[in-house]
């Protein structure tokens, strides 16, 4: 394993000291060091990873210098309108250092979420033209390298990461906020008093994880929970998609790293929505799944936010007595947003879902369509 602040100060030493990205599990150890070592405004944590090539773009036009982008290599989609329209050699030619987590590495254990990014990862670095390293051990002379090409070539460059590459940092991220219930509490709630013809989409990470190993530990079925494993940040506009076409009610359990992501989604969403789509918000201020890397949730006026959306109203649950009400009014009412504050806790040994994301499409299919 790579000593990750040997690693960061390396980094430093070459004139890397400028990161912005989207926290990712295999780079979590390397996220902790950055965020302790940094300055707030050396380390800003993007709302997707579109928006981090364009910051480290800005960056370097205001300094010359070049920034470092950290990110999962599923961001890579979110990434390359900016990479090609904007910073590529034939428009800007504005080159930075790219830090990626290798999730779905081929013949490696993940999740299927992961697998297609996994094999086409390096392909499409080729098809972008941007040259990569695999990290090593002797990665003194791999970061060298990267500062010499990107001096030279103006052309960005990628250090590809796999699993298990950090030593673990040695401190942990501070708990940001004081609420008092749990993630899977507020779950718990909701899954106990929804309806038999009510449905759930929720977002990607241990959100979906705790409503499948809710409904085991309860003997209930999963028929009808969409638990979306991938494309953080659209879950709104899954939803909203579903709600369209079916007067059930669909309830989208989303999370407030998601909500930010495509913040834009969940806007259209609102001004054509039906009665039947409800919008709740998990809001625990971090991307907990990752590393507890902080949001901008608690900065944000939500509330506000959401009726400029077109929510008629928008309430506020800090209880699980208070969850209990809001699904009352949402159930009775139309564009209601429920917005419930959680701390950042979560099982270790929480598992995942054993039913494949097709097997889940394939039974929440058949239930809302009523075959």
């Amino acid at each position: 394993m790579i000593d990750t602040k040997k690693f960061y100060n390396c980094l430093i030493q070459h004139k890397f000291d400028f990161f912005t990205g989207v926290p990712d599990s295999l780079l979590k150890e390397l996220c902790l060091c950055i965020k302790d070592l940094s300055l707030p405004e050396k380390n800003i944590i993007a709302a997707n990873e579109g928006n981090a090539v364009a910051i480290a773009s800005g960056y370097h036009i205001a300094t010359k210098n070049y920034g470092v982008v950290y990110m999962q290599n599923s961001g890579l989609g979110n990434a390359i309108n900016p990479l090609l329209s904007l910073a590529d050699e034939q428009v800007y030619e504005i080159p930075m250092l790219f830090i990626i987590g290798y999730r779905g590495e081929p013949n490696v254990k993940d999740e299927p979420q992961h697998k297609k990014q996994g094999e086409l990862t390096l392909p499409l670095l080729d098809a972008l033209g941007m040259k990569y390293v695999i990290l090593e051990e002797q990665f003194e002379e791999q970061i060298e390298f990267c500062r010499n090409y990107v001096e030279l070539t103006h052309k960005s460059i990628a250090i590809i990461v796999k699993k298990d590459t950090f030593a673990k940092y040695p401190k942990e991220m501070v708990n940001q906020n004081k609420n008092k219930i749990s993630r899977e509490e507020a779950l718990e709630m909701i899954i106990t008093k929804l309806k038999e013809d009510e449905y759930i989409v929720s977002t990607t990470g241990k959100t979906s994880r705790e409503i499948f190993e809710l409904r085991e530990k309860h003997n209930m079925s999963h028929e009808n929970d969409f638990l979306t494993v991938g494309s953080m940040g659209h879950t709104s506009s899954l939803a909203f998609g579903m709600s369209l076409f079916t007067e059930k009610n669909i309830y989208c359990i989303d999370g407030d790293g998601s909500l930010i992501m495509h913040l834009g989604g969940l806007a259209v969403a609102v001004q054509t929505a039906k009665e039947n789509f409800k919008y709740i918000l998990i809001n625990n201020g971090c991307h907990e799944s990752v590393g507890k890397q902080p949001t901008i949730s608690y900065k944000l006026d939500l509330k506000n936010i959401f009726r400029g959306f077109g929510f008629d109203e928008v309430l506020e649950a800090n209880s699980i007595d208070e969850i209990m009400l809001g699904i009352k009014i949402m159930r009775k009412n139309a564009k209601v947003a429920l917005i419930i504050n959680t701390n950042e806790t979560s099982r270790k040994e929480l598992g995942r879902p054993t039913l494949t994301p097709k097997e889940n499409k394939e039974i929440f299919q058949e239930k809302l369509r009523g075959n």
